[in-house]
């Protein structure tokens, strides 16, 4: 059986950049075999001025080894297409790289990664890679809960056009960003295109004890950093006279899950906010189990694995949530009553 076909899925708000590094991609020469899906409604296109192409024709071949395929329709048949034609070795590409139209909540494309079967046969989602724009930024995420969505699905964020704005306006959106998503690095960039290597083989979606769950945890000076057993979020109401509906929080305890408990809890909290639930993620420490077990999860839709042994490192659980106007109080006293 072929390998899968990793694909990272590029999102953020109008004016964030992304067609800039989409042109970097398919013209840049990197040695990389890259098909990029455009999916975007009524934009103007990054073909308009990089590509000559027929207008029936919506695959187009580049110099480089890269190919652009342009949809408006359905990505399941933009992805079965591709396939079918690097099977019958028509075109070739190792990677697959969707740009959301910039209004686009990435949701529900990263569900087709788990919803279709044939998709999901071909295909594995590495990554939901987010652009912010720092000039416009701040006032897109306050007005668009689209915006807000794009950040809280994000694996890895980039602050775009940091050149524009003064040093403190950069470290304002970046505090504002942690607190929505506290499990996403988050990189300023100026005046230049984001290095591939920084956007492909992230590995948000694998299942894998090596979770970098809340990798701003310990910038957060005015925090409690001790590891007391819950709550350890990033508390945000008002920054900068703003309350985002988008927020992050961290579960940690050195006690150990009940299973049975936990995943009553879990299947129960997954139907009433499932929807609201954007991505959440974890490293568990399970009664009974001298494994980690690790689960992540979008929306409804949640898996588990069992990874390696616990070794000389401390039994811990890590998790965190990402959602949309969350009970985080009854989320964490949920939690903690499943504890052993």
């Amino acid at each position: 059986m072929m390998a899968l076909i990793p694909v990272t899925i590029l999102t953020g708000f109008l004016g964030s950049g992304k067609t800039t590094l989409l042109k970097h991609i398919l013209t840049e020469e990197h040695g990389k075999k890259i098909a990029v899906i455009e999916n975007e409604f009524g934009e103007e296109n990054i073909d308009n001025d990089i590509l000559v192409q027929d207008n029936q024709e919506n695959i187009v071949q580049m110099s480089n080894g890269c190919i652009c395929c342009t949809i408006r329709g359905d990505l399941v048949e933009a992805l079965n297409s591709l396939w079918e034609q690097r099977k019958d070795k028509k075109i070739s590409f190792d990677r697959v790289v969707i740009e959301t139209t910039g209004v686009a909540n990435p949701g529900p494309v990263a569900q087709t990664f788990f919803m279709d079967d044939d998709v999901a046969d071909h295909y594995v989602l590495d990554a939901v890679v987010t652009l912010v724009d720092a000039k416009h930024g701040p006032q897109q995420l306050t007005e668009h809960e689209e915006a807000q969505r794009q950040v809280g699905f994000a694996d890895q964020i980039f602050i775009t056009k940091t050149d524009l704005v003064t040093p403190a306006e950069v470290d304002a959106l970046r505090n504002r960003l942690m607190h929505m998503n506290s499990r996403a690095p988050i990189q300023g960039i100026s005046k230049g295109v984001v290095p591939l290597d920084a956007v492909l083989d992230l590995k948000g979606f694998n299942l894998n004890a090596k979770l970098d769950i809340d990798p701003h945890f310990l910038e957060q000076d005015d925090h409690d950093h001790s590891t007391c057993g819950h709550d350890h979020s990033h508390d945000h109401h008002d920054h900068a006279g703003h309350t985002d509906r988008i927020q992050s929080f961290v579960f940690r305890s050195d006690k150990p899950f009940d299973h049975k408990k936990l995943e009553d809890f879990l299947g129960g909290i997954l139907e009433v906010f499932g929807e609201k639930m954007l991505r959440y993620k974890g490293v568990l420490y399970v009664k009974g189990s001298n494994r980690k077990v690790v689960f992540q999860g979008v929306h409804q839709m949640m898996g588990s694995d069992l990874a390696g042994v616990w070794g000389a490192e401390p039994k811990q659980t890590r998790m965190v949530f990402i959602g949309i106007d969350l009970p985080k109080d009854t989320l964490l006293a949920g939690l903690e009553g499943c504890l052993a």
